[in-house]
């Protein structure tokens, strides 16, 4: 298995500090992406993350420090350029890695972009370390998109190295602070297209309410196995087809039937 020093490697920090003096690690950022929230968005993607998932696109975001040293005044000058046209367009999202693994960090990233340009803020996260920030940490962000990896623990834990309840208690958390969600599934054949264990799932999401303004089902694909290899990391999924076009339709109805708006 791959050093997992990162699971306590971590930045907390304190949310009165100036953006000057606020630290983090960005492995990359993206200015015109489609996919990372509503409309177009400048993506943040943070270096550090405590999961070991299997099919992982970017296992090179996993040590924290391995991502380059910012301070939150120099994210928010590379945000700065697009920020007039992303107020209108879409927003700003930090994903990662795992971005409450730096949660002072990306609290004040967020409180920033909030309040120096007035974007609408989204964080990518599967949630694990949630209990980390108050309730008020959410207040300048508009939307999570959670990533819920699987709905049996056992498996949960076998995809991630991590277990599943910390992430099933922070989207109640996000239920019962109103937040709204995106709820994001990775359809692995063989590991998550089981049709028993999406139910289960679609029955606990549906169950948040309101809340959940939609599901995402998105297919597995081969695209980060050549990162593994140049790691020097066994790529154990190697053989894992993509899933078929009537896989990913059969996963859609099960979270369908349920009243969820998929995508």
């Amino acid at each position: 298995m791959p050093d997992t020093q990162t699971a306590v490697d971590t930045v907390p920090q304190e949310h009165a500090m100036s953006p000057e003096s606020v630290v983090g690690y960005l492995h990359s950022t993206e200015s015109g992406a489609g996919v990372d929230g509503p409309g177009m968005r400048f993506v943040f993607f943070t270096s550090g993350c405590q999961f070991r998932c299997l099919y992982c696109h970017n296992p090179d975001t996993w040590k924290l420090h391995n991502g380059r040293q910012v301070t939150v005044e120099q994210a928010m000058a590379e945000l700065e350029p697009y920020a007039r046209f992303l107020k209108f367009a879409g927003g700003v999202t930090v994903s990662g890695g795992e971005p409450l693994m730096q949660d002072g960090f990306v609290g004040e990233l967020f409180r920033e972009a909030k309040r120096r340009f007035g974007l609408h803020t989204a964080l990518d996260t599967q949630g694990f370390l949630h209990e980390r920030v108050s309730d008020e940490w959410f207040d300048a962000v508009d939307l999570v998109m959670l990533d819920i990896k699987h709905s049996d623990p056992e498996r949960y834990h076998a995809l991630t190295g991590q277990p599943l309840q910390p992430t099933l208690d922070f989207a109640r958390r996000l239920q019962r602070l109103g937040k709204k969600m995106w709820v994001r599934y990775v359809l692995v054949p063989g590991l998550t297209d089981g049709d028993e264990d999406i139910s289960r799932l679609a029955d606990f999401v549906a169950g948040l309410g309101s809340v959940v303004e939609r599901v995402e089902v998105l297919p597995f694909h081969q695209l980060g196995m050549d990162k593994w290899q140049k790691l020097g990391m066994e790529y154990q999924l190697a053989d894992t087809p993509i899933p078929t076009p009537e896989q990913v339709k059969r996963a859609r109805e099960l979270f369908s039937c349920k009243g969820l708006k998929v995508t």
